[in-house]
């Protein structure tokens, strides 16, 4: 027998959440984290000011989710974001060298970076004084201190869905990251 939490029913939650759900893609994840009223909303404007209203590049930040994806071993998040990844330019050869160990591989200087700031966040917790500064100064403060908050956003929402044991929809597809109206 496979424990789990099950999924809220939406008879049960509050007109609020419902509304909120109605707008979102109907994915498990957001349907689980309304398990938690008090959570809900604000674990929604966090995941947006990530997905939707940060500086840092879209691209860069999906090859990121997908190395905490991979870090974490989140099957759930690895196979939402590599749809994510697609839409915003990453290439299957990109992808497939997110999921291969080590400095030594077909990712760029850029590519290792960003993977070794997902493996820091992911797997040290604390980023090194090295991954650090070259972040810095790679992308400056603000967009250094975006990355870090998207891994860690990405670390979280790993760790509540291999916890909850959320699984993964039969047509497991998250739209375009960019914004409504932008293409």
């Amino acid at each position: 027998m496979t424990v789990k939490i099950p999924l809220p029913d939406q008879a049960r939650l509050t007109p609020e959440i419902v509304a909120t759900l109605d707008k979102l893609p109907p994915l498990n994840v957001f349907r689980m984290m309304a398990n938690a009223p008090a959570s809900f909303e604000p674990l929604i404007n966090f995941a947006t000011s990530i997905l939707l209203r940060s500086e840092f590049d879209k691209r860069k930040r999906e090859i990121a989710v997908l190395r905490v994806a991979h870090a974490t071993r989140s099957n759930y998040e690895w196979t939402q974001h590599v749809v994510v990844a697609k839409s915003v330019g990453v290439s299957d050869d990109e992808i497939a060298a997110i999921k291969v160990d080590g400095a030594g591989t077909r990712r760029d200087a850029e590519g290792n970076l960003l993977c070794r700031v997902a493996d820091e966040s992911s797997r040290e917790v604390r980023l090194s004084d090295e991954a650090l500064a070259a972040i810095i100064d790679r992308y400056g403060v603000r967009q250094a201190t975006e990355l870090i908050l998207c891994c860690s956003y990405f670390n979280m929402l790993s760790r509540f869905l291999e916890s909850t044991r959320v699984e993964l929809e039969s047509q497991p597809l998250l739209p375009s990251a960019r914004r409504p109206g932008n293409s």
